[in-house]
């Protein structure tokens, strides 16, 4: 989606989600890994008609949306559901009662296709660890694989972890359009504040992986 009409949705997405009615006690969340800037990949954007590294001709022509994420290194495999926007504007969350769903925000790109496909995770709810608990543990290399409603499965490379205050959330970056398929993962970090919410987002880039 372009990024201009992503920057109310996404400061919402910063200021509040992925966490809520938390204690603030204990340490705080930070990423495991801190390397190179998070820069985009250098290959070439791919000619028309051409298909995408790491996929079948046809997966790149088709949106079919998620049905499951799987991420080995952190023993995530998990059921993947649409999210929209909220009446104010701000973003759906995946439900508070069901800590192990992923949401796809479903007006951004579907997996597999050109654009950054983003999903979104609880770190922890009031019912304990969450979906995404394990995610800032993951390193540049690690593969995360999306499985689709159309029986096919998109796997991608983590390119950089990133970790920003709700107040800075970078909206070009998560949302902004993107000339090749790359995926997002959203969840909280930092600190707990006094009104149950996290400080930070932790922010997961993908690219397409190479190969089958």
């Amino acid at each position: 989606m372009p990024a201009a009409s992503a920057g109310a949705l996404v400061l919402a997405l910063g200021l509040g989600t992925v966490a809520y009615g938390l204690t603030p006690t204990g340490e705080p969340v930070r990423i495991a890994y801190t390397g190179p800037d998070a820069a985009a990949p250098t290959h070439s954007p791919p000619t028309a008609g051409a298909a995408l590294p790491g996929s079948a001709p046809d997966v790149q022509r088709t949106a079919s949306p998620p049905v499951r994420l799987l991420i080995p290194r952190i023993g995530v495999d998990a059921p993947v559901g649409p999210v929209g926007l909220n009446g104010d504007g701000t973003v759906e969350v995946p439900p508070l009662d069901r800590p192990d769903r992923v949401g796809w925000y479903r007006d951004g790109a579907a997996p597999g296709l050109p654009g950054p496909a983003v999903l979104l995770g609880h770190y922890r709810t009031r019912k304990g660890a969450a979906v995404f608990l394990q995610l800032p543990k993951l390193r540049p290399g690690d593969t995360v694989q999306v499985r689709r409603e159309d029986g096919r499965t998109v796997s991608y490379r983590v390119r950089a972890i990133r970790q920003f205050p709700k107040s800075a959330f970078p909206t070009d970056l998560v949302y902004g359009d993107t000339p090749d398929a790359q995926l997002r993962l959203v969840t909280c970090g930092g600190t707990i504040g006094h009104d149950g919410h996290y400080s930070d987002n932790i922010v997961v880039l993908a690219d397409l992986a190479d190969g089958p």
